[in-house]
């Protein structure tokens, strides 16, 4: 059974969890641990959400797949306006890029998919897009 990205323990540690409304995927509270140096919320803490949230696009595409071992391979960032307060996330891919790595990953069993997040914050600023390419591979099984 897969668990949600939430329950990993780094994000737990941070306190990342489901969003409150449907409008986004996951959220991480407000906090002073979370600040930097002029008082908005860290790189760190707003990368930490967004790859979480790219983990979590992909085991709600992949809800009955126990078999998938994914490793991001590569990150893009564009820190768009200061965070204040607690921050959301979306994520999304490219409905052919779903699809080719549907077929890549029953023809090769693997595949390399790209998850697009932005995250806002509690105001509606949009904080941070990024681009996670992820690195999936299908278990084999003996």
């Amino acid at each position: 059974m897969k668990i949600s990205v939430t329950e990993l323990p780094f994000n737990c540690l941070l306190g990342i969890h489901p969003a409150s409304d449907s409008a986004h995927l996951l959220e991480l509270p407000s906090g002073n641990q979370y600040l930097n140096h002029v008082g908005t919320v860290h790189a760190g803490a707003q990368l930490a959400l967004a790859e979480a949230s790219s983990g979590e696009f992909l085991l709600k595409h992949f809800a009955s797949s126990d078999d998938l071992f994914p490793v991001v391979r590569r990150v893009e960032a564009k820190f768009r306006k200061p965070a204040n307060g607690s921050i959301v996330s979306t994520a999304s891919a490219a409905p052919e890029a779903l699809a080719r790595l549907d077929a890549e990953l029953s023809s090769k069993s693997r595949s390399v998919i790209s998850i697009r997040v932005e995250v806002y914050d509690e105001l509606g600023a949009h904080t941070l897009s990024a681009k996670f390419e992820w690195f999936i591979q299908r278990e084999k099984r003996i």
